[in-house]
């Protein structure tokens, strides 16, 4: 394992236990049996490490996004959708304990956001590739023309999101993802009043 491997673990552990906001370079260094200059060697700063663990040591969302540019026309949109919404519902569930506490200090968070839109990241992405796959299905006949693919993005991603909050405060274990994901794409699909409430 290489250096920048312990240290992405190391830092992985005690942000998972103290989060962003708790964790200092020099308890990650020294979990990961190395001096704070070793660390600096591989990451500019926490934040650059932070984006590090995000990226390598979180459950996988990116590649699932990554993945939608090729995936209109192909396969159901059921099963797409559900492919994403299990990818963000083990990010979330896996992240947030991490990220809750950026949003008590407001500095630090302005600092991950800058680093965030320096690479084209951020909370926003997830939405705009959905939204985008689901523009191409329009194009393609598969989502209904009427469908505002924005909102739809927004309540699939804020559904995941939320409930990565209420497992954070539950005494019981969520259900597997691809369980929850199923149930949400299938309302989302659905929609609520059926058609009845126009």
């Amino acid at each position: 394992m290489t250096t920048r491997d312990r240290i992405l673990d190391a830092a992985a552990r005690i942000m998972r236990t103290d989060g962003v906001a708790g964790a200092t370079t020099k308890e990650i260094a020294r979990e990961a049996g190395f001096s704070e200059a070793t660390l600096y060697k591989h990451f500019s700063d926490k934040a650059d490490l932070f984006k590090g663990v995000l990226r390598e040591r979180l459950p996988d969302l990116v590649t699932t996004l990554d993945r939608l540019s090729d995936r209109p026309g192909r396969g159901s949109v059921r099963d797409t959708l559900v492919e994403v919404a299990t990818a963000a519902l083990a990010f979330y569930a896996d992240g947030f304990p991490m990220m809750a506490g950026l949003f008590a200090e407001r500095s630090r968070l302005d600092e991950h956001v800058a680093g965030l839109r320096q690479t084209g990241g951020g909370p926003g992405a997830p939405n705009r590739q959905l939204a985008a796959y689901l523009r191409a299905e329009q194009r393609l006949g598969r989502v209904h023309a009427d469908v505002d693919a924005e909102a739809a993005a927004m309540l699939l991603f804020g559904a995941c999101l939320h409930h990565a909050l209420t497992a954070a405060f539950a005494d019981e274990p969520s259900a597997e993802h691809t369980i929850t994901a199923e149930r949400l794409v299938g309302t989302l699909l659905a929609g609520v009043a059926g058609g009845a409430g126009d």
